[in-house]
C-alpha cells in the first residue's frame, strides 16, 4: 500500500503545484477576491483541479477567506478568497 501511495504523489506533487500556481495567480489579478467556481472559470480548469489547492494554500498561508459569500452555479453561497501578498488587511497586522 505505502509503495502506490508514494508513487501517486510522487507523480501528484509536480503536477499540484502547478495547479496552486494557477490558483495564486488568477487571485494576484483579481485582489478583490474571487470564489472557487470563479478561479476555475477564469483560469479554464475544472473544479477537481483546483479546488482541493485552496485547502492547501490555505494552510501554507498564501490564501485567505475574505468572509464574503457570493453565490455560486449551484445556488450554494461560497467563501470568496484573496491571495494574502495583496490583501491590505494582512499588510495593516
Amino acid at each position: 500500500m505505502f509503495d502506490t501511495s508514494a508513487a501517486a504523489y510522487a507523480r501528484l506533487a509536480p503536477v499540484s503545484g502547478f495547479y496552486r500556481s494557477i490558483v495564486l495567480k488568477t487571485l494576484f489579478d483579481n485582489p478583490t477576491g474571487l470564489t472557487v467556481d470563479e478561479v476555475c472559470e477564469l483560469a479554464g480548469y475544472p473544479r477537481y483541479s483546483l479546488q482541493p489547492r485552496f485547502s492547501e494554500l490555505l494552510h501554507k498561508g498564501a490564501i485567505r477567506d475574505t468572509g464574503r459569500r457570493r453565490q455560486n452555479r449551484s445556488g450554494a453561497y461560497a467563501a470568496v478568497w484573496c491571495a494574502t501578498a495583496l490583501d491590505p488587511q494582512e499588510a495593516q497586522a
